[in-house]
């Protein structure tokens, strides 16, 4: 029994996957290219950040096997764009390759193409399809058009948990609650993000490096740390060579702190709200001005129970240990309440066994919807 060739575009959208630790902050993006007689000529997806587009990366397979793009059709998993970033118009590009036929999942939603890009194409006489894998190609960029859409990332929030959700014991010890396989899938879900933030509680008291180790990843995800008071040792094993570090603070300006954390790669930004705290809403616009896609969050129950608390997560990653703790910290603080109602809906997206414990990932109802 001979087993079927897969879809263009769902094979596109694997090699879209393929981005996923890559291309950030652009979009992970897949491109398959289809001759006339229906055969494979070309296969591409995104590469770093002012590195080629799918689509060019696809025409450069097709030439280097001496196949001709005249009448090819393009599944693409992103409307090819069309203006001139660190790269030229991909949709320039089709259109010179001769391709007559664009199939793609969805609409950019960069205000610099939404809808430019097939327009050029159309112009030019090249048929053009949108809609298909449109929900996996979505998924694939929630990051992406949470920043193009709302102006902020998509907030994850990772928890690693016992069965009766303590995530620390009263007298603080966690190491190492799940196991050795979660810890490393929860690398792979850091690797993914553009940046990693904490706050200052979880920094001083665990002193973590919060890079990725367990996984490949040809980058390390910047880091983002919520300190009030300024209080960061200049020592803190955070500080690796070849990351960017955002420092939200609420104290007043320390120019010599500042001066000595610029020598490290920071950006101290003050964001003071009406009580002398970070003003998270404003952190997070101003990261999605810096071109942070995903927020992947390993903080400690007061900043996570501040981050729910005023609505700013999109994303649970939860990770839960088959064993009960009994009493000491939980998730998120940031109760009591006294009306079920009030409680923070979730969506179950996904259940899965990882080694001996149960990984979650959970949607705050209605997200995600853009």
């Amino acid at each position: 029994m001979t087993t079927a060739a897969p879809h263009p575009i769902d094979e596109a959208l694997g090699l879209a996957a393929q981005a996923l630790f890559l291309s950030n902050p652009n979009p992970r993006v897949g491109c398959v290219l289809v001759g006339p007689d229906g055969a494979v000529i070309g296969r591409g997806f995104t590469q770093q950040a002012g590195g080629p587009h799918a689509e060019v990366m696809a025409l450069r397979d097709a030439a280097a096997r001496g196949q001709s793009t005249r009448n090819a059709t393009a599944y693409v998993t992103l409307e090819p764009c069309s203006h001139h970033g660190r790269t030229g118009p991909c949709c320039d590009a089709l259109i010179q390759a001769g391709v007559s036929k664009v199939v793609a999942s969805l609409t950019d939603p960069n205000p610099l193409v939404a809808g430019h890009g097939f327009e050029r194409l159309r112009a030019a006489g090249v048929e053009v399809v949108v809609g298909p894998g449109a929900q996996a190609s979505r998924e694939l960029n929630i990051g992406f058009f949470s920043r193009m859409v709302r102006g902020s990332p998509w907030v994850r929030m990772k928890a690693a948990a016992s069965l009766d959700g303590t995530t620390a014991l009263s007298n603080g010890a966690s190491q190492w609650i799940t196991s050795p396989a979660a810890r490393a899938d929860g690398h792979a879900w850091r690797a993914r993000a553009c940046a990693v933030l904490t706050g200052i509680g979880t920094l001083l008291d665990d002193n973590p490096r919060l890079d990725v180790r367990e996984v490949f990843t040809p980058r390390q995800p910047h880091v983002v740390i919520v300190d009030s008071r300024l209080q960061i040792p200049l020592d803190a094993r955070i500080f690796i060579a070849g990351r960017a570090y955002y420092i939200y603070t609420a104290a007043p300006s320390d120019p010599q702190k500042e001066a000595a954390l610029r020598e490290r790669g920071a950006t101290v930004v003050h964001l003071p709200d009406s009580r002398g705290k970070v003003d998270l809403q404003a952190m997070l616009q101003d990261l999605g001005r810096r071109g942070i896609n995903e927020l992947h969050v390993e903080a400690g129950h007061k900043l996570n129970g501040s981050l729910v608390r005023e609505g700013l997560v999109d994303e649970l990653l939860l990770y839960l240990a088959p064993r009960l703790l009994g009493p000491g910290h939980g998730m998120a603080d940031f109760g009591p309440l006294t009306v079920l109602a009030d409680g923070l809906a979730l969506e179950f997206l996904s259940t899965d066994s990882i080694g001996p414990d149960l990984r979650i990932v959970a949607r705050v109802a209605g997200r995600g919807r853009f």
